[in-house]
């Protein structure tokens, strides 16, 4: 059930996201991610650890992101701030994303190479998506794809190894509602 969640709430952020910053709401993706965010760290076992996680994919994100912005390879209809850099929107898209590396992505730890044939192939491919959406603009398409899945393909290994360092889930033991211990009033 955890990995069905997880993944149900990923989408809806992922949609959220791209739709939003196509439709001039680029604040929509944002809210989106808050309220998943929220509900993955309420579940996480240890939140803080998924937290740096989550600041850590955010800021590899920026500045990844922020490359082909500048130089001039995408471009955002909405959400810049400022004309050199990733839109916000996409930042934290990229904070989603790390809600789901150790719940439904949690296969791939261990599995470098795997990972890294994953970014390489799904990392571009949500990119087209997202400009076949109307959330950005390849204005140059070819260098910009083979660069993401290049990136992709690098950065994905990468994500793996912080999600083993900061797991704050365990294995998927999500935090659930249950009765208070027995004479110090908290959950277990």
């Amino acid at each position: 059930m955890a990995l069905l969640l997880n993944f149900g709430m990923f989408q809806v952020g992922w949609f959220s996201s791209v739709l939003g910053a196509a439709k001039q709401l680029p604040w929509l993706g944002p809210a989106a991610m808050l309220v998943v965010v929220a509900v993955h760290l309420y579940r996480a076992k240890a939140p803080g650890r998924e937290l740096m996680l989550i600041f850590a994919c955010g800021f590899i994100g920026a500045f990844f992101d922020s490359i082909f912005v500048a130089m001039n390879w995408v471009s955002y209809p909405s959400g810049l701030f400022n004309e050199s850099m990733a839109p916000y929107w996409i930042i934290t898209m990229w904070m989603l994303f790390a809600t789901t590396l150790n719940v439904s992505l949690r296969w791939l730890k261990g599995r470098y190479v795997l990972a890294a044939v994953l970014g390489l192939i799904a990392g571009p491919g949500t990119y087209y998506t997202g400009e076949k959406l109307g959330g950005m603009v390849f204005l140059e398409p070819f260098p910009a794809l083979l660069s993401l899945g290049i990136g992709w393909g690098l950065i994905m290994p990468l994500l793996i190894v912080l999600a083993e360092r900061f797991d704050g889930i365990g294995d998927l033991g999500m935090r659930t509602a249950k009765p208070a211990a027995a004479g110090r009033g908290e959950a277990v």
